[in-house]
Protein backbone atom coordinates (compact mmCIF):
# COMPACT_ATOMS: atom_id res chain seq x y z
CA UNK A 1 0.00 0.00 0.00
CA UNK A 2 1.53 3.55 -1.18
CA UNK A 3 -0.89 5.80 1.20
CA UNK A 4 -1.19 3.88 4.55
CA UNK A 5 -3.25 5.49 7.54
CA UNK A 6 -1.40 7.15 10.06
CA UNK A 7 -0.41 6.10 13.35
CA UNK A 8 -3.84 6.29 16.26
CA UNK A 9 -3.00 9.22 18.10
CA UNK A 10 -4.80 9.73 21.35
CA UNK A 11 -5.07 13.47 21.23
CA UNK A 12 -7.09 13.03 17.87
CA UNK A 13 -9.68 11.97 19.70
CA UNK A 14 -9.52 14.66 22.76
CA UNK A 15 -12.55 17.13 23.10
CA UNK A 16 -12.82 19.73 20.06
CA UNK A 17 -11.74 22.89 20.61
CA UNK A 18 -14.26 25.83 21.98
CA UNK A 19 -15.57 28.22 19.33
CA UNK A 20 -14.18 31.68 19.13
CA UNK A 21 -16.45 34.33 21.78
CA UNK A 22 -18.61 36.46 19.60
CA UNK A 23 -16.01 39.23 19.78
CA UNK A 24 -13.20 37.76 17.78
CA UNK A 25 -14.91 36.12 15.35
CA UNK A 26 -18.50 34.80 12.99
CA UNK A 27 -20.91 32.09 14.46
CA UNK A 28 -19.42 29.19 13.51
CA UNK A 29 -21.97 27.70 12.26
CA UNK A 30 -23.62 30.79 10.82
CA UNK A 31 -23.39 31.34 6.72
CA UNK A 32 -23.88 34.77 6.75
CA UNK A 33 -25.08 36.93 3.74
CA UNK A 34 -22.49 38.20 1.40
CA UNK A 35 -22.75 41.90 -0.07
CA UNK A 36 -20.64 43.14 -2.70
CA UNK A 37 -18.67 46.48 -2.11
CA UNK A 38 -16.53 46.87 -5.15
CA UNK A 39 -14.72 49.84 -3.94
CA UNK A 40 -11.06 51.33 -4.69
CA UNK A 41 -10.54 53.40 -1.00
CA UNK A 42 -7.49 54.71 -1.85
CA UNK A 43 -4.45 53.88 -4.14
CA UNK A 44 -1.09 55.27 -5.23
CA UNK A 45 1.75 54.12 -7.53
CA UNK A 46 2.46 50.94 -5.67
CA UNK A 47 -0.24 50.52 -2.73
CA UNK A 48 -3.87 49.95 -3.53
CA UNK A 49 -6.47 49.35 -1.09
CA UNK A 50 -10.39 48.09 -1.41
CA UNK A 51 -13.09 46.97 0.45
CA UNK A 52 -14.51 43.99 -1.81
CA UNK A 53 -17.30 42.99 0.14
CA UNK A 54 -18.80 43.02 3.49
CA UNK A 55 -20.44 39.79 5.06
CA UNK A 56 -22.82 40.09 7.53
CA UNK A 57 -23.77 37.83 10.89
CA UNK A 58 -26.10 37.97 13.22
CA UNK A 59 -23.59 39.00 15.69
CA UNK A 60 -21.31 41.19 13.48
CA UNK A 61 -19.72 41.38 9.91
CA UNK A 62 -16.40 40.68 7.77
CA UNK A 63 -15.11 43.42 5.86
CA UNK A 64 -12.93 41.70 3.31
CA UNK A 65 -10.27 43.71 2.07
CA UNK A 66 -7.99 43.85 -0.65
CA UNK A 67 -4.19 45.10 -0.23
CA UNK A 68 -2.23 44.97 -3.89
CA UNK A 69 1.31 46.09 -3.33
CA UNK A 70 2.85 46.24 -7.46
CA UNK A 71 6.99 46.90 -7.44
CA UNK A 72 6.64 49.88 -10.11
CA UNK A 73 10.60 50.84 -9.60
CA UNK A 74 11.21 49.28 -6.38
CA UNK A 75 14.21 47.28 -5.90
CA UNK A 76 13.25 43.58 -4.67
CA UNK A 77 14.70 43.84 -1.71
CA UNK A 78 12.09 47.30 -0.80
CA UNK A 79 9.28 45.28 -2.47
CA UNK A 80 9.49 42.21 -0.30
CA UNK A 81 9.87 44.69 2.65
CA UNK A 82 6.79 46.00 1.74
CA UNK A 83 5.27 42.70 1.30
CA UNK A 84 6.50 41.62 5.02
CA UNK A 85 5.10 44.57 6.78
CA UNK A 86 1.75 42.99 6.04
CA UNK A 87 1.98 40.31 8.42
CA UNK A 88 0.79 40.04 11.54
CA UNK A 89 4.09 40.39 13.48
CA UNK A 90 4.28 43.30 12.30
CA UNK A 91 0.80 44.83 12.91
CA UNK A 92 1.30 44.20 16.73
CA UNK A 93 4.49 45.50 17.64
CA UNK A 94 4.52 49.08 18.96
CA UNK A 95 7.67 51.40 19.88
CA UNK A 96 5.65 53.00 22.73
CA UNK A 97 5.29 56.28 23.05
CA UNK A 98 2.96 58.74 21.22
CA UNK A 99 3.53 57.88 17.39
CA UNK A 100 2.49 54.24 15.65
CA UNK A 101 5.44 52.51 13.79
CA UNK A 102 5.00 53.53 10.29
CA UNK A 103 5.33 49.76 9.23
CA UNK A 104 1.76 49.34 10.81
CA UNK A 105 -1.31 49.29 8.54
CA UNK A 106 -4.31 50.22 10.64
CA UNK A 107 -8.03 50.28 9.73
CA UNK A 108 -10.91 51.77 12.13
CA UNK A 109 -14.66 52.79 12.34
CA UNK A 110 -15.96 55.43 13.22
CA UNK A 111 -19.80 56.09 14.01
CA UNK A 112 -22.17 59.02 14.10
CA UNK A 113 -22.54 58.99 17.79
CA UNK A 114 -18.48 59.59 18.02
CA UNK A 115 -18.64 55.64 18.61
CA UNK A 116 -14.68 54.77 17.25
CA UNK A 117 -13.03 51.51 16.75
CA UNK A 118 -9.65 50.56 15.42
CA UNK A 119 -7.51 47.21 14.92
CA UNK A 120 -4.52 49.12 16.68
CA UNK A 121 -6.69 48.71 19.58
CA UNK A 122 -5.06 45.95 22.22
CA UNK A 123 -6.24 42.80 21.83
CA UNK A 124 -9.54 40.58 23.75
CA UNK A 125 -8.57 38.27 25.86
CA UNK A 126 -10.97 35.20 24.57
CA UNK A 127 -11.61 33.60 28.28
CA UNK A 128 -12.56 37.36 29.52
CA UNK A 129 -15.67 39.24 29.68
CA UNK A 130 -16.90 41.07 26.02
CA UNK A 131 -15.32 44.08 25.61
CA UNK A 132 -17.90 46.86 26.46
CA UNK A 133 -17.51 48.85 23.09
CA UNK A 134 -17.41 48.35 19.57
CA UNK A 135 -14.13 46.32 18.16
CA UNK A 136 -12.80 45.66 15.09
CA UNK A 137 -9.75 43.24 14.57
CA UNK A 138 -7.71 40.40 12.11
CA UNK A 139 -10.24 37.88 11.78
CA UNK A 140 -7.40 34.72 13.38
CA UNK A 141 -6.07 33.11 9.97
CA UNK A 142 -8.40 35.57 7.53
CA UNK A 143 -5.16 36.50 5.72
CA UNK A 144 -4.27 34.92 2.09
CA UNK A 145 -1.80 36.11 -0.31
CA UNK A 146 -1.75 35.77 -4.19
CA UNK A 147 1.83 36.58 -5.52
CA UNK A 148 3.88 37.62 -8.65
CA UNK A 149 7.32 38.31 -9.59
CA UNK A 150 6.00 42.24 -9.24
CA UNK A 151 2.24 42.17 -8.18
CA UNK A 152 1.21 40.92 -4.98
CA UNK A 153 -2.55 41.00 -3.39
CA UNK A 154 -3.64 40.31 0.29
CA UNK A 155 -6.92 39.67 0.91
CA UNK A 156 -7.52 40.39 4.84
CA UNK A 157 -10.85 39.69 7.16
CA UNK A 158 -11.60 42.21 9.46
CA UNK A 159 -14.21 41.87 11.97
CA UNK A 160 -16.58 44.05 13.26
CA UNK A 161 -18.63 43.23 16.18
CA UNK A 162 -21.13 44.14 17.02
CA UNK A 163 -23.56 45.08 13.70
CA UNK A 164 -22.80 48.42 12.84
CA UNK A 165 -25.92 50.84 13.31
CA UNK A 166 -28.38 51.69 10.58
CA UNK A 167 -26.80 54.62 9.69
CA UNK A 168 -23.65 56.18 7.45
CA UNK A 169 -20.43 55.23 9.45
CA UNK A 170 -16.69 56.30 8.54
CA UNK A 171 -14.16 53.21 7.45
CA UNK A 172 -10.55 54.83 7.93
CA UNK A 173 -7.28 52.94 6.51
CA UNK A 174 -3.38 54.80 6.87
CA UNK A 175 -0.03 52.83 6.03
CA UNK A 176 2.64 55.43 6.63
CA UNK A 177 5.32 52.60 5.12
CA UNK A 178 3.01 52.65 2.35
CA UNK A 179 2.20 55.75 1.28
CA UNK A 180 -1.20 55.75 2.05
CA UNK A 181 -2.44 58.66 4.41
CA UNK A 182 -5.20 58.78 6.35
CA UNK A 183 -7.80 58.01 4.45
CA UNK A 184 -11.70 58.07 5.11
CA UNK A 185 -14.51 56.85 3.30
CA UNK A 186 -18.54 56.71 4.24
CA UNK A 187 -20.08 53.38 4.11
CA UNK A 188 -23.76 52.67 4.89
CA UNK A 189 -24.80 50.85 7.77
CA UNK A 190 -28.10 49.83 6.89
CA UNK A 191 -27.99 47.13 4.58
CA UNK A 192 -25.21 46.05 6.37
CA UNK A 193 -27.63 45.73 9.46
CA UNK A 194 -30.33 44.42 7.07
CA UNK A 195 -28.11 41.86 5.78
CA UNK A 196 -27.57 40.92 9.39
CA UNK A 197 -31.19 39.88 9.72
CA UNK A 198 -31.37 37.82 6.96
CA UNK A 199 -28.44 35.52 8.24
CA UNK A 200 -28.58 31.65 8.27
CA UNK A 201 -27.13 28.95 9.47
CA UNK A 202 -25.20 25.72 7.55
CA UNK A 203 -28.11 23.70 9.95
CA UNK A 204 -31.57 25.19 9.98
CA UNK A 205 -33.53 24.43 13.55
CA UNK A 206 -36.13 21.65 12.59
Amino acid sequence: MFFEPPPTQEDLTGPPHPSLPAWLAPPATELGTSMAIDRVLVHNSTVAVALSSVRAYSTGCLLNVEVVLRQNGLSPDAFWDLQMSLYPLARIRSTGGDRLPDKLLRFGVRYADGTKATTVAANADPAGEPPKDTRLSWLPGGSTLRSGRDLGIHEVALWLWPVPPAEPFEFAVEWPVGGVGLTIVELDGAPIASAARRSTTYWPSP
